[in-house]
């Protein structure tokens, strides 16, 4: 779950320097197009420390699993999507992709995270 951690954080870094680079282009403002990168910068941090502190890795990643989850919010509650879902049209297409992307990026985790945590319960190693 660590190196799981660490992909999907790289993803989201990725996703942000493009949205921010896409933001910057288009003389937009790009303070949002930075949030993918922040949260892809906890999960790096945790996986990486969940692979150093072996003993620590479950509360690590719950922490993960709890920052997907506001990433997962966040995502999708976010004006760009609002928007969409309200008035059937996409105001920004920059931020509503970066937006979506981050939120889709981080159930993806939360999905791979909870099936993990139901498979070390079975499998008797909590």
């Amino acid at each position: 779950m660590p190196t799981t951690a660490i992909v999907c954080g790289v993803l989201l870094i990725l996703v942000g320097i493009a949205g921010t680079v896409a933001a910057i282009s288009n003389g937009a403002s790009f303070g949002t197009a930075l949030i993918p990168i922040y949260i892809g910068i906890i999960f790096v941090l945790l996986g990486v420390f969940a692979r150093m502190k072996d003993n620590l890795r479950k509360h690590l990643m719950h922490a993960a699993l709890l920052i997907a989850i506001l990433g997962v919010i966040g995502g999708f509650f976010s004006p760009g999507i609002k928007g969409l879902i309200t008035t059937g049209k996409i105001g920004d297409m920059t931020s509503f992709s970066a937006q979506a992307a981050m939120a889709l990026i981080c159930l993806g985790f939360l999905i791979l995270g909870v099936k993990s945590f139901i498979a070390a319960r079975r499998s008797g190693a909590v």
